[in-house]
């Protein structure tokens, strides 16, 4: 599809004198003149996104005429995501759909962009996203929630894009420069297009597992309380514990000491962790970034692991450790524990401070025979649990 000067100067954001001048350079070349398509419209783009880099355009036509670089990937499909602007600005949205303009304005900076203006005009891509805010506004969300979500959707693919620029600059550009490829076979845009989207799948897969897990926890949460206010709710004699183990720094860490020593690091961290849990009784459940959270059978032999896990992550030269547990019924569903106990069990673990192992009453009382002594802190307030928990610090006598 091709457009007209006027038109594609629009789409890009520029005035039309603008594009005349990269014709002139020979930065555009127009199949048809005066006529511009997708791809051009993506080069006058990426041309003024140079221009803004501080690179002057002339050294751009000169490179390009030099063969030293290239923009025909620029027509490859893979990159239709670099999309042009709407004829709608955000106040204009803002007024049609009726989501509040610090919301729409929100989606800009969500992306990692500068704020944008009300009068600025939206982008293809972040059009997108607005009938999903409209749907919430209309469902009567809370603008806060509304804008929480938005910013940790678009703080978590950042982190996910980041990784996959890396990732392509290793793997294809690295590569493609030290054997001397020309700047088209370095752009490499059979492999783009192979390989965009069945990233986009693989993404969306991983993206669906995520909500699959994290809903069936929200739902067991609700069948649990339902349960107990029923008088139904299963309590053991001698209820499982759950663990949590959170290392200080270890990401800041990891990212000091670069890929080769952070992957020894995390090497020694799965190792000291696998055997310090097994060894007495327990499994690690998952990795939650800077820490694991662990089942354990018999809250007694769980603390006795906890204490020697941090000791043992301290010999290691790795960072201090702080730990919760505590002891209560847990719902099990696709390798994963749910409930209130996981719950209480995180915030526990939260609040100790680096080389603490925290545990509740019921753990201490389930702890006996274990070589344990535990220090009584008393009654604390942690965040986002209603009620007080009285909590004791477990080491071993």
């Amino acid at each position: 599809m091709t457009c007209s000067r006027e038109e594609a100067a629009e789409r890009a954001g520029v005035e039309p004198a603008y594009l005349d001048r990269l014709v002139d350079l020979g930065i555009l070349n127009p199949a048809d003149p005066g006529r511009f398509s997708d791809g051009d419209v993506r080069r006058v783009m990426m041309a003024k996104s140079l221009e803004d880099a501080d690179i002057p355009l002339d050294r751009v036509a000169t490179a390009l005429r030099q063969g030293a670089i290239s923009l025909n990937f620029m027509d490859a499909p893979a990159y239709e995501r670099f999309v042009a602007l709407t004829d709608e600005t955000f106040r204009q949205v803002s007024d049609r759909t009726g989501v509040p303009l610090e919301l729409l304005l929100a989606i800009r900076e969500a992306i990692g962009s500068a704020p944008p203006s009300p009068d600025d005009r939206l982008r293809e891509d972040e059009l997108r996203i607005v009938p999903f805010l409209e749907l919430q506004v209309n469902a009567g969300f809370r603008q806060t929630s509304i804008d929480h979500l938005l910013r940790v959707h678009g703080d978590s693919t950042g982190r996910i894009t980041e990784a996959e620029g890396a990732w392509w600059n290793s793997e294809v550009i690295e590569p493609a420069l030290a054997a001397g490829k020309s700047p088209d076979e370095i752009a490499n845009v059979d492999f783009a297009n192979e390989s965009t989207p069945l990233a986009e799948q693989a993404m969306l897969a991983m993206y669906h597992a995520q909500q699959a897990r994290v809903w069936t926890g929200k739902i067991i949460d609700g069948f649990e309380v339902l349960l107990a206010n029923a008088g139904i709710h299963s309590r053991l004699e001698r209820p499982p514990a759950i663990c949590f183990l959170d290392i200080t720094g270890y990401t800041r860490l990891t990212q000091e000491r670069g890929d080769e020593a952070a992957a020894d690091l995390a090497a020694t961290l799965s190792r000291l962790v696998q055997r310090g849990s097994v060894a007495h009784g327990g499994k690690p459940i998952k990795w939650l970034g800077d820490g694991v959270m662990f089942y354990f059978r018999d809250p007694g032999p769980g603390v006795r692991a906890a204490i020697e896990m941090v000791d043992g992550l301290a010999a290691a030269g790795l960072p201090p450790a702080h730990v919760g547990l505590h002891a209560g019924p847990v719902l099990y569903q696709q390798g994963d524990y749910f409930g209130q106990t996981v719950n209480l069990t995180s915030r526990i673990a939260d609040y100790a401070r680096p080389g603490e192992v925290l545990v509740t009453q019921v753990v201490a009382d389930a702890s006996e025979e274990q070589g344990i002594a535990f220090a009584d802190i008393g009654t604390v307030e942690l965040k986002g649990v209603s009620d007080t928990v009285h909590l004791l610090r477990a080491h071993l006598a």
